[in-house]
C-alpha cells in the first residue's frame, strides 16, 4: 500500500514537473502537439522527427498609409497663424476651403508696397520724359540752332566780303586821286588801313564759321548725346526698379491668396502623421506654422501601402517582391515588399534602442482602407517544402556546434546535427537525424549529460564523440557527418 502511495506521489511530482516544462516551451510544444510522445517509464517529453514544410516569416507592426498623398503646405513667406482649419477626416471636393491663415500683416505689406510701386512709376515717367527731351534737343540743335548759327555767320561773312570790296574800291579810287595830287598821302594811308581792317574782319568771320562746323558742332552734339545716354540709363534704372517693385507687390498679393488654402482634388482630409517619438501637436486654430510646413494631407485611398520597421538582423534577407500577409482588424490582405530603405532611422528610447529599416508593403486595392490604421505584417522570407525539422527547444549549442539527444530503445544518446534555416520555433536539420526518430525536448532540463556539457569546459566535437559511447558512433547519420570532414556551423539564416 505504501509502495503504491509512494509511486503515485512520485508520478505526481514528475507530472507537475512536466507541466511546468510544458509551460516553459509553450509555443513549441503547442505547435508540436501531434508529434509529442511521453515515454511510459519516464516523464521526458519527446518530439518525433518528421518531414513537412517550414515557412520563415518576420512579423512587425505597421501603419497603413497612401503611396500617393496630396500634401497641403503653408506657402506664406515667413509663416503665419492659423485662423481656421477643417476637421480631420472631412470629405472635400476640389475648391473647398481647407485652411485660413492670418492676413493682417500681409495686407499692411501690400499697402506699403503699393506706395513704393507708385513712386517707382513716377520716377520712370520722369525718366521717359527726360529721354524724349534729350532726343529732341539733338534734333533741335542739328536742324535749328546749328543752322541758325551757321546762317548768321555766313551772313556776317557776306557783309564782310562786301565791306572789303567797298574798301578796296575806295582805296583804288583814292590811289588814282593821290597820283593826280588831289588827296593827301595821309588820307590815302587811311584808306589802305580800311581795306586791311575789312579783310581782317572777313577772315575772322570765316574762322568763326570753320570753328562752328568743325569744333562747336561736334562739342554740342557730344554733350547732347551724353545727356541722352544718361537719360536712357536713368530710364532703364527706374524701369528695372519699377519691375522689381511690381514683382514684390504681386508676390505680396500672391501671399494674400495663399492665406486661403483650398483643395485641388477631392478626398478625405487628414493631419500629417508625426514621428512616434515626437509630441508635435496637430494643426489647430491659433497655431503658428512655418513656410513649406505640411498642414494637411489628402491621401489617394486607391493606392494604399503599409510601412513597417524591419529589424537589422532580418533586413538582409528581405527582397523586393517578397510576399506578405497583412492583418487589419478583421480583414486579412496579401501584399508584397515594394521598397526597402537603404539607411536606417536613428535608434533611441522611443524605438526601444532597436535599429530598424523602413520597409513598404504594397497592398491590393481594398475598400475601407484608411490612413493610420494599425496593421500586423508577416513577410515570408522563405518557404521550405518537404524538409526535416525539429523544435528549437530540442537543440543545444556546445562550443559552437549543435546537438540533439535522441531517445531509442529505452536509452537517450547525444547526436551531432547540422542545421539549416529556422523560424524560431522549428529548425531544419540537414544532417545527423532521420525521419521517425524521437528527440528530447529541453534536454538541459532532463538529460544530465546535456547539463554537464553545457556547464562544463568546452570540448571539441571529436573528443566528445570519442567519449559518447559506441551507440552514437555506430549511428549511420552521425558517422556520415563526422567522416565527411565538414565543419558544423551555426544555422545559416539564408539557407
Amino acid at each position: 500500500m505504501s509502495d503504491t502511495i509512494s509511486t503515485a506521489s512520485t508520478w505526481g511530482r514528475r507530472t507537475l514537473i512536466a507541466l511546468v516544462l510544458l509551460g516553459a516551451v509553450g509555443a513549441v510544444t503547442t505547435l508540436a502537439t501531434n508529434s509529442l510522445e511521453r515515454d511510459e517509464e519516464s516523464s521526458i517529453l519527446t518530439h518525433r522527427v518528421s518531414r513537412g514544410k517550414l515557412q520563415v516569416t518576420v512579423t512587425e507592426n505597421g501603419t497603413v498609409e497612401s503611396s500617393n498623398n496630396e500634401e497641403i503646405k503653408c506657402m506664406v513667406k515667413g509663416g503665419s497663424t492659423v485662423l481656421w482649419v477643417i476637421e480631420t477626416g472631412s470629405m472635400v471636393q476640389p475648391g473647398d476651403e481647407l485652411v485660413r491663415l492670418d492676413t493682417s500683416l500681409i495686407e499692411d505689406n501690400i499697402l506699403a508696397q503699393e506706395i513704393i510701386y507708385e513712386n517707382a512709376l513716377a520716377n520712370k515717367i520722369t525718366a521717359e520724359s527726360d529721354v524724349a527731351v534729350a532726343e529732341k534737343s539733338i534734333t533741335e540743335y542739328l536742324e535749328g540752332t546749328f543752322v541758325e548759327e551757321r546762317g548768321t555767320i555766313e551772313k556776317e561773312i557776306f557783309d564782310a566780303e562786301q565791306a572789303l570790296k567797298q574798301a578796296e574800291l575806295s582805296y583804288e579810287s583814292n590811289l588814282r586821286m593821290a597820283a593826280k595830287g588831289l588827296i593827301k598821302p595821309l588820307q590815302l594811308q587811311g584808306e589802305k588801313f580800311a581795306v586791311e581792317s575789312a579783310r581782317k574782319a572777313l577772315e575772322l568771320k570765316q574762322t568763326k564759321l570753320m570753328a562752328l562746323e568743325k569744333y562747336k558742332k561736334q562739342k554740342e552734339l557730344q554733350t547732347l548725346q551724353s545727356d541722352l545716354r544718361a537719360a536712357k540709363a536713368r530710364l532703364a534704372s527706374f524701369d528695372a526698379s519699377l519691375r522689381l517693385e511690381q514683382a514684390r507687390l504681386e508676390r505680396e498679393k500672391e501671399q494674400l491668396k495663399n492665406c486661403t488654402i483650398t483643395a485641388e482634388i477631392g478626398g478625405m482630409v487628414i493631419f500629417p502623421s508625426m514621428a512616434d517619438w515626437k509630441s508635435t501637436p496637430d494643426i489647430e486654430e491659433g497655431a503658428v506654422v512655418r513656410e513649406q510646413q505640411t498642414l494637411l494631407v489628402i491621401p489617394d485611398v486607391s493606392q494604399m501601402q503599409v510601412k513597417v520597421g524591419i529589424h537589422e538582423s532580418k533586413v538582409d534577407r528581405l527582397k523586393v517582391g517578397m510576399p506578405a500577409k497583412i492583418e487589419l482588424q478583421d480583414v486579412r490582405l496579401v501584399g508584397e515588399v515594394s521598397e526597402i530603405a537603404e539607411v536606417t532611422k536613428p535608434a533611441g528610447w522611443w524605438t526601444g534602442n532597436l535599429v530598424k529599416y523602413d520597409t513598404i508593403i504594397k497592398l491590393q486595392q481594398h475598400e475601407g482602407l484608411k490612413p493610420g490604421m494599425s496593421a500586423i505584417v508577416d513577410v515570408v522570407l522563405a518557404d521550405h517544402q518537404d524538409v526535416l525539422t525539429v523544435p528549437v527547444a530540442s537543440i543545444v549549442e556546445i562550443d559552437g556546434q549543435f546537438f540533439c539527444w535522441v531517445e531509442e530503445r529505452g536509452r537517450v544518446t547525444r547526436r551531432l546535427v547540422r542545421l539549416g534555416d529556422t523560424n524560431d520555433e522549428f529548425t531544419i536539420v540537414t544532417a545527423g537525424l532521420s525521419e521517425g526518430e524521437k528527440v528530447v525536448l529541453d534536454p538541459l532540463a532532463y538529460v544530465d549529460e546535456a547539463q554537464r556539457q553545457a556547464m562544463g569546459p568546452a570540448k571539441t566535437a571529436t573528443q566528445d564523440a570519442e567519449q559518447g559511447g559506441a551507440a552514437a558512433e555506430k549511428d549511420a547519420k552521425t558517422e556520415d557527418v563526422e567522416t565527411s570532414g565538414e565543419k558544423l556551423v551555426k544555422p545559416d539564416a539564408g539557407t
